[in-house]
Parts: structure tokens; C-alpha cells; sequence
């Protein structure tokens, strides 16, 4: 009974906030598909309920009673939040179009992005998607961005996000160069080998090769005959016999594939669950972002290379 009068009380506020903005029953009914009858006896049952005189009524207009306008603005925004409800609801419903526009950083857009985006469009083809790759760190809300897909650690943010699959980091180098050299079987040999390092744009710095030993993971810093900062780079330098390197296995997969690198030290490669999608609020009941969060969830676990 008391969830009843709630809902009545609800219903009454809905129609009293709409007929005081359109200043007519007839016109409140209208616009809420309902009869004029039906709207007056809501906001009839609302004064009642709660005591109040809310509308003074004419024969020819009504105006809102000073209690009724002290209500008012509180009714408007019960009217806005159930119209906002309303319209998530059948956007959520709607099928997926429209541009959606992704960042991410090179490795990430070339290597697991860009390989989804076929299937992708052929489940949603009303989707366009615009795919911005960039090592920067990009601001999402102010660039425009639906989405962007991180890797590493997120500081604290007001965006929504969502882990994607693990992935993990080892050494790899061509056959011809570990037919000439020999394979290293613990990371403390890599000291007599040629290594190729990666060094972050954004920070000047060195990779650190994180390597477990045991049961502990250690990271290392090998002088590198060669320093590249960008991980195609390294990957072609690997290719070409430059030596030894570090590199996510997503990167370094269609090169294994095609027998152009084999992994190295295979024991001591680290597992990462640190690859993030994330999105502002306002894009939270985008369809086109929920479907692609959904292929993304699909088809990222298939990657493996070491």
C-alpha cells in the first residue's frame, strides 16, 4: 500500500511539474499521452496528499499558488531526471552508430585494435570508427575521445574503465642471431649478448626489463648497444639480427608467427594484467562503445606469443 502512494505521489508530481511549465491541463496531457481528466485527478490526489494547494484554478487560466511555485523547480527536476532515465534507456536499446573515435598508443592500435576493427564492423556495420594512435597521453574528455586504451598503471581519474586481457613480457631475437650467439638460459647471461633497449618518448628513460627469477621478479637494465623509441623499431632491429630484445608478446606474436623471432628465456617472462580501456561518463550508454567494450572483452584473450 505505501509503495502505491508513493507511486501516485510520483505520478503527481511528474504531471504537476508539466502542467505548471505549459501553464494548461490540456497542453500537459498532450505532451505526457495522457487525457486532460487524467492529469488533474494526479495532481488533484498530490494536493491532497500532501495538503497543499498547488494550482489556482479559473475558468480561463490557472497560476501556481505560492507554495505551488516554491514546488515547482524541485518537480522540474524530478521531471528532467525521469526524461534523462527515459532516454538512456532507449539509447541503450538503439542500435550501434554513429562515429566512435578510440586513442591509443601505436603497439597497441597496430597490434590488438586495428586486427578487431574487420570484425567489428561487419556485426556493426552503422558504426564508423576513427582510430587515433599516439605514444602521448592524450586527454580524452578534451580531445574529443570516445575511448582510449591504455597500458600501464592508471592514476586516479573520474573516467570509467574496464582491464582487459593479460598479456606478457619476455625476450625474443631472430634464429640467425642465436644460431651465431647461443640462446641465454638465465637472465644473468645476457650480459655477453647484444641487447636493444626501448626508450619512452614521453619520459626520456630506459625500459627496465622486468624478468622472474624463481619466484621473485627482477628487472634489469642491459647496456644496449642499440637504443630505439618506438617498439617497431626494436621489433626490426630484432629481425635484422641486431641482437636481443624485450617486448609485450601482442607485439611481437605475427613476427613468432612467421619464424622471423622465437622467444627467449621463455622461463622468466612476466605476466602484466595492465591493459585498460577507459571512457568518460557522459559516453557510458553509448551502444557503439558498449559494443566495442564487448568485442574487445571477445576476442584480446587470443594473444600469446611466448
Amino acid at each position: 500500500m505505501k509503495e502505491q502512494i508513493a507511486l501516485e505521489r510520483l505520478t503527481g508530481l511528474i504531471a504537476f511539474a508539466r502542467v505548471g511549465s505549459m501553464g494548461s491541463f490540456t497542453a500537459a496531457a498532450r505532451s505526457l499521452s495522457l487525457s486532460p481528466s487524467a492529469v488533474s485527478k494526479s495532481v488533484q490526489r498530490l494536493e491532497q496528499s500532501l495538503g497543499l494547494s498547488l494550482i489556482a484554478r479559473t475558468t480561463r487560466s490557472l497560476t501556481l499558488t505560492p507554495e505551488g511555485r516554491e514546488l515547482h523547480e524541485r518537480a522540474l527536476r524530478l521531471l528532467r531526471d525521469a526524461e534523462e532515465i527515459e532516454q538512456l534507456a532507449k539509447t541503450a536499446r538503439a542500435e550501434p552508430s554513429g562515429t566512435l573515435r578510440i586513442a591509443a598508443s601505436l603497439p597497441i592500435g597496430i597490434h590488438l585494435l586495428a586486427p578487431i576493427l574487420p570484425a567489428f564492423r561487419a556485426l556493426h556495420p552503422g558504426v564508423k570508427v576513427d582510430l587515433r594512435l599516439d605514444d602521448r597521453f592524450i586527454d580524452i574528455i578534451g580531445d574529443g575521445v570516445d575511448m582510449a586504451v591504455r597500458i600501464g598503471d592508471l592514476a586516479d581519474s573520474q573516467l570509467l574503465s574496464r582491464r582487459l586481457a593479460p598479456h606478457r613480457l619476455g625476450c625474443f631475437g631472430a634464429p640467425s642471431y642465436l644460431a651465431a650467439r647461443g640462446a641465454p638460459s638465465h637472465p644473468d647471461e645476457l650480459v655477453g649478448h647484444d641487447t636493444v633497449t626501448l626508450r619512452y618518448r614521453s619520459s626520456g628513460q630506459l625500459l627496465r626489463w622486468p624478468l622472474r627469477v624463481g619466484d621473485r621478479e627482477i628487472e634489469i637494465v642491459p647496456p644496449s648497444g642499440i637504443v630505439v623509441d618506438a617498439s617497431e623499431a626494436l621489433l626490426a632491429v630484432l629481425v635484422a639480427g641486431g641482437g636481443i630484445g624485450l617486448s609485450a608478446d601482442f607485439v611481437a606474436a605475427p613476427y613468432v608467427a612467421r619464424g622471423e623471432l622465437v622467444p627467449v628465456l621463455p622461463d622468466h617472462v612476466v605476466e602484466r594484467h595492465n591493459i585498460t580501456a577507459v571512457w568518460p561518463e557522459s559516453r557510458r550508454a553509448n551502444p557503439a562503445l558498449r559494443a566495442f567494450l564487448a568485442c574487445l572483452t571477445e576476442r584480446l584473450p587470443a594473444w600469446r606469443a611466448t
